[in-house]
């Protein structure tokens, strides 16, 4: 079966691909840029194809026998105009998946009970509207938070709960909801694939638990062995609230007020009609925070929300391959010799940061990321998704991967920080006849007399760190 998957980059569409790929569909993959990947499969049965939604010649290239269709967009990383860049997207889907031999397009949205949506969930409610009335045949799936080791509710909840022994929370932690495994996701979301019972349909899909979220805190707090106290306060407004989001956890502003936003609404399935088609055993949410842990435990390289959330103008740089520019630029470039093999030390780069720091001067790492929070940026809280593996796009603390390519030993790094002007950091490790040898480069393009006077008054201090990190790196 022909099957299209948009928002193949993202964090369901990522690991939906790989799985229809196993069940033996043939995948076209929708991406806005191909360099940015999040997974590697080599298989004659996958094609990506480079479509930006947002124009609409684009979409022609998209084949026009495909049978089924999965719509995964949510453009939550246009900010502010994310209402009218999704609505536009799911337009000119719309305007061309209709002239294919498409007999089904499937789509997850949020689960929610209640009238009055936040802005997040009435945006997908137009979508969803859109889709049932293109003429499409449609089958629609509302999921209640999705459980899964990278997606952002179960970053979230631990964020909160392994930081906070103590929490001033809202009253809306006291809302219910019904959670739901990234697995039962997957299953339903391959089970209602050209289902006849299915076409044309809308259901709620969730897990067996309706819990609050402060119930939710509590559960992972006992599976953690954490005590954990909670002081529920009527005063703290949406925007506190989305300000304590966003110190506290890895999410940037914007996520974080739309998470606020949405959880203000009761998110609990109205019917339970997908049980009678699929009869099956979702996992209690107790059960899916413990093979959440457990996936971490193995280390695998999950695709996470932190690293699939990318603005458009990044993702453009992303997609040059970590072309770092050397014209109207500074510099701080330290070559080291090490008595190391070149693989020793390439570990180490690629271990940097996260859990593991930056070498040198850790303290000044963590006040500097502090620093970026208060000025709207995102810190070092989002960490890094694998302790030991790099790949392009992933996030590490406030740097985006653009570029990595362990075998020759090159790493590029893109800072997402508050500056004024733009910022990468390179490593280039090479064997030598007495072990190996480190580059680093820090490269600077000020943006006007601010940038210059940024780059200049910390210049004692870059050049402190940035010699002490590439010798610890190097030299341990």
């Amino acid at each position: 079966m022909k099957i299209l998957v948009t928002g193949a980059n993202g964090y369901i569409g990522s690991q939906l691909v790989p799985l229809l790929l196993y069940a033996g569909h043939q995948v076209i993959a929708l991406v806005r840029h191909k360099a940015n990947l999040p997974f590697s499969i080599d298989s004659p049965n996958l094609s990506v194809l480079e479509v930006d939604l947002l124009d609409r010649p684009s979409l022609d290239i998209i084949p026009d026998d495909i049978e089924v269709a999965f719509y995964l967009v949510h453009l939550m990383s246009y900010g502010k105009g994310f209402v009218q860049a999704e609505e536009i997207a799911i337009d000119h889907f719309i305007d061309r998946v209709k002239t294919t031999q498409i007999k089904q397009l499937i789509y997850l949205t949020g689960l929610c009970s209640d009238i009055q949506l936040s802005p997040h969930l009435a945006s997908r409610y137009k979508t969803e509207c859109k889709i049932v009335d293109s003429g499409i045949p449609y089958t629609v799936l509302h999921a209640g938070i999705i459980i899964g080791s990278g997606s952002a509710s179960y970053e979230i909840i631990r964020d909160l709960v392994e930081k906070l022994p103590i929490m001033i929370a809202p009253k809306w932690v006291m809302n219910l909801c019904q959670p739901i495994a990234i697995e039962d996701v997957f299953y339903y979301l391959q089970a209602v694939i050209l289902d006849s019972r299915c076409i044309n349909q809308v259901f709620d899909i969730g897990g067996p638990d309706c819990l609050s979220y402060k119930e939710m805190l509590l559960t992972y707090a006992r599976i953690r062995n954490l005590k954990r106290w909670f002081f529920i306060v009527p005063v703290l407004t949406p925007r506190l609230s989305s300000y304590w989001l966003y110190f506290v956890t890895s999410v940037n502003f914007a996520l974080a007020s739309s998470l606020v936003e949405s959880v203000k609404n009761q998110a609990i399935c109205k019917e339970q009609r997908i049980e009678d088609v699929f009869p099956h055993r979702c996992l209690p949410f107790a059960e899916s925070i413990r093979k959440s842990l457990d996936l971490i435990e193995q280390n695998p390289l999950i695709p996470s929300w932190k690293d699939t959330l990318v603005s458009p103008e990044l993702e453009a740089k992303l997609s040059k391959l970590g072309k770092v520019p050397r014209y109207g630029c500074l510099f701080n470039k330290q070559v080291i010799e090490s008595r190391h093999p070149a693989s020793e030390v390439i570990e180490r780069v690629w271990s940097i940061g996260g859990n593991q720091g930056w070498y040198f001067m850790n303290w000044a790492w963590t006040l500097r990321g502090f620093i970026d929070k208060l000025a709207g940026g995102v810190g070092l809280q989002r960490g890094r998704s694998h302790p030991s593996d790099l790949k392009a796009g992933c996030s590490l603390d406030f740097w985006r991967v653009l570029f990595a390519d362990r075998i020759q030993g090159n790493l590029v790094l893109y800072a997402e920080m508050k500056v004024p002007g733009e910022a990468w950091l390179e490593f280039h490790i090479e064997p030598t006849k007495n072990g190996s040898q480190l580059t680093q480069i820090a490269t600077f393009r000020p943006k006007g007399v601010l940038g210059r006077l940024y780059w200049y008054s910390l210049f004692p201090v870059h050049l402190l760190i940035f010699r002490g990190m590439a010798k610890k790196i190097a030299t341990f």
